[in-house]
């Protein structure tokens, strides 16, 4: 980043207020850690993506139309926005020191497809695990190679066997839902932009020691930096089963408590704070082709004004313990089907849809 990228932001003068505080919203639990991401990205950017013009190509994008072609669920008129998120879990460069294990490659370590109704009032999130068996469709890399299709392939093996696109083609394949966009950000970025607002505050009802993400925590309230926060949002060892699942439950709790920080230190109400941020954060983003420059997100952003953050619900793809390796989880029907066809008519998802034969518990 250059110094003169820099310098503008600093003669802008905060703002004496004139909006007022913002009101605290109801707490509610169920949004994941990437949501928070993409909406702070669109926010900023649908209100002064002046300011951030000179990081505009920070920003990655990826051509999901023309990797994945015309095989793929028809765009319903009645089906909203919908768009997969994904935080990719990569072990080389930045975030090789962060704890992630001995595994090598890439994974898309935190999934969920955020449909955005018609009307833009309300928005649902539904998480994927990532140790979900799922059937992987025939895909072309991005060298251009085919690859076969395969069943029972773990979810977040994906993205470093084929590629974005293909998680994006398995998605669409298993619920028949059309993804309008793409959004990836990195853990190494996510580090530092906890770092930039400060850290966030945590409470947790029990101990928590997990080696192989690094957390050690007793319970009580914490105030966590970068690197504790992926621990936390990362730790799968020290909740519930070990599994997937209890994982997902400290990331909708790190989520709350990173909206609460946000919203606290007023970030997109401070020049300087926001073109930090933005900064950090873009240089780990990789989005699909349509969204990938500050203009384009702003757009996007702006047509997203009417959600209202405090009313997302977030509900776990319902799954049940394979039968063969009780380490995975399968789509539980008929939970899961009922549940994507809601998303897919653009209607209320039943109850009955959210309820998860594996808990994680």
């Amino acid at each position: 980043m250059s110094h003169s990228a820099t310098t503008e932001p600093r003669r802008a003068r905060k703002s004496s207020g004139d909006g007022g505080a913002t009101p605290p919203r109801k707490r509610r639990k169920g949004r994941i850690i990437l949501l928070s991401l993409l909406v702070l990205v669109l926010a900023a950017g649908g209100t002064a993506y002046w300011l951030y013009s000179g990081i505009d190509g920070n920003i990655k994008g990826v051509d999901i139309d023309k990797a994945i072609g015309d095989d793929r669920p028809e765009k319903l008129p009645t089906s909203g926005q919908n768009i997969l998120i994904l935080g990719s879990d990569s072990r080389a460069g930045a975030n090789a020191k962060l704890n992630t294990g001995n595994v090598s490659g890439a994974r898309s370590d935190t999934a969920l497809v955020m449909h955005i109704p018609e009307g833009r009032k309300k928005a649902v999130a539904v998480s994927i695990p990532r140790d979900t068996l799922v059937t992987r469709p025939k895909c072309t890399k991005s060298d251009g190679s085919s690859v076969g299709s395969a069943q029972r392939v773990m979810f977040n093996s994906i993205y470093s066997q084929v590629g974005p696109a293909c998680v994006v083609k398995t998605v669409e394949q298993m619920s028949g839902v059309r993804m309008d966009h793409y959004v990836e950000v990195d853990f190494a970025g996510f580090k530092d932009l906890v770092d930039a607002i400060g850290g966030v505050t945590v409470t947790v009802d029990q101990d928590i020691h997990d080696t192989s993400s690094g957390l050690d925590l007793k319970a009580g309230t914490h105030r966590l930096n970068g690197t504790q926060s992926l621990e936390f949002v990362r730790t799968r060892h020290g909740v519930g089963d070990g599994s997937d699942l209890g994982r997902i439950g400290l990331q909708q709790k790190f989520m709350l408590a990173l909206l609460t920080e946000i919203q606290k230190q007023d970030l997109l109400g401070s020049p300087v704070k926001a073109y930090k941020i933005a900064d950090q954060l873009t240089a780990a983003l990789t989005t699909d082709s349509a969204l990938a420059s500050l203009p384009k997100l702003a757009e996007f952003g702006r047509s997203l004004n009417g959600v209202n953050p405090s009313t997302m619900e977030t509900i776990m793809l319902p799954v049940a313990y394979d039968k063969v390796d009780p380490n995975r989880v399968i789509a539980a029907e008929p939970q899961a089907s009922t549940l994507w066809k809601a998303v897919r008519s653009d209607t209320t998802i039943p109850e009955s849809a959210k309820k998860s034969p594996a808990t994680g518990g």
